[in-house]
């Protein structure tokens, strides 16, 4: 490897974004059950669900501190790392990093202190009230940097112009740049990812709390709401997932051909379950579905795919790498419904804690949606480098990023 600068700046970057994402997808998911768990606590007037919502709002605070400390050096990698990058988009790439700043972090940060403090101290609609802002706010959040990073994915709404000397991309039109081609799908299958994750996380203290016999009344309860966030949240994604690729088959080919490892352009595009793919010798080889990814990509099996052949082949993604990457997500998704889903069979049946070869799976499978949400970004991030796009009259052309 070349350990130039660009290099050391991608890694650096890399690590610490990475390291930022396993805190914002906790914030999303708890946010949603802490909302759940109180309006239970308002409606039932029943104790154990105030005793749960207390307990996971302090989970949440911690969670939520390391977040925005982690998020602040990230945003000045910017500035450190990317700054010629930052000039060149920085009116575009700025905006909507302002107004998450502005619009979603100051109501989220706003309402925790009534969220943390504020019991025994407002009436209780009143927190409740504070605790849908905290957890909206943490959705607008995720809206509001989707949109910046699905700008690069999809770039519109921007011209080029010249000041002193400098080129620099503009807007041209603000609300066509935030409702970009791919941000309303991808925002989408982002807050979902969280979801999971932040069941998960609820999933997996309930259930070491029930194997050690512990607090049962507390684990069962809590267990049992973020079981079903969770079935609920994982049965979407592959419908969400589906749509997703074909908004990345239309805008972006190349990087859906990375996905699949398809190197040529063809009809009954085959889809591939596991494999491994070779870009020198233009290989893949695996378990495939003849046919699935024209079906899936464009509803017809007989629909022609682009295949990498049509870019040049310095504009292709790390293909093998984004095919794992890919892949690896997949299978962690339909793990996800698979578990959920059984899950709830027993609990349906009145025996889920009975189960204890169950529950055990529960403790370290909290790490797996974190897994599941990093391979996505790392599928997303890689298959744009240096990758293509197309541009509203779907003609390909280079991302502005490059």
């Amino acid at each position: 490897m070349n350990w130039d600068v660009e290099t050391l700046s991608r890694i650096q970057f890399a690590f610490t974004i990475m390291f930022h994402y396993i805190f914002p997808p906790f914030s999303i998911g708890l946010g949603l059950l802490l909302v759940i768990y109180e309006s239970l606590y308002l409606i039932t007037k029943k104790k154990i669900y105030e005793t749960i919502t207390r307990f996971w709002v302090k989970i949440f605070a911690a969670n939520f501190s390391i977040g925005v400390a982690s998020g602040i050096v990230m945003e000045f990698e910017f500035g450190t790392n990317w700054s010629a990058y930052s000039r060149f988009v920085g009116d575009i790439f700025g905006s909507p990093l302002a107004a998450e700043g502005i619009f979603a972090f100051f109501l989220e940060s706003g309402f925790l202190a009534i969220l943390l403090f504020g019991w025994n101290r407002v009436r209780p609609g009143m927190h409740l009230f504070a605790t849908i802002m905290v957890a909206f706010g943490s959705m607008m959040s995720g809206f509001w940097i989707v949109v910046a990073n699905s700008w690069q994915q999809t770039p519109v709404a921007y011209e080029i112009v010249e000041d002193f000397g400098i080129r620099r991309a503009v807007i041209t039109d603000f609300w066509a740049m935030i409702f970009n081609p791919s941000a309303m799908i991808r925002f989408a299958h982002v807050i979902v990812g969280a979801w999971v994750q932040g069941a998960f996380l609820v999933l997996s203290v309930s259930a070491y709390y029930l194997l050690k016999g512990k607090n049962i009344e507390f684990a069962k309860r809590s267990f049992a709401i973020a079981l079903g966030l969770a079935a609920m949240a994982s049965l979407a994604q592959p419908i969400l997932g589906h749509t997703h690729a074909q908004v990345v088959a239309e805008w972006q080919p190349a990087k859906l051909a990375a996905f699949e490892g398809l190197y040529e352009t063809q009809t009954q595009a085959p889809l591939y379950l596991v494999g491994w793919t070779n870009p020198e010798t233009r290989e893949t080889k695996g378990i495939a579905i003849p046919g699935m990814l024209s079906f899936l990509a464009h509803g017809d099996i007989d629909a022609e795919v682009t295949g990498l052949d049509a870019f040049p082949e310095e504009d292709w993604p790390p293909v093998n790498g984004v095919f794992q990457s890919y892949h690896m997500m997949v299978a962690l998704g339909m793990l996800f419904i698979g578990l959920t889903t059984l899950s709830l069979f027993f609990l349906w049946r009145g025996t889920l804690f009975k189960q204890t070869w169950l529950l055990k799976l529960y403790l370290p499978a909290v790490a797996l949606p974190v897994l599941a949400n990093q391979l996505g970004w790392i599928s997303a991030e890689r298959g744009r480098q240096p990758g293509s796009c197309r541009d509203s009259s779907g003609r390909a052309r280079a991302s502005p990023h490059r």
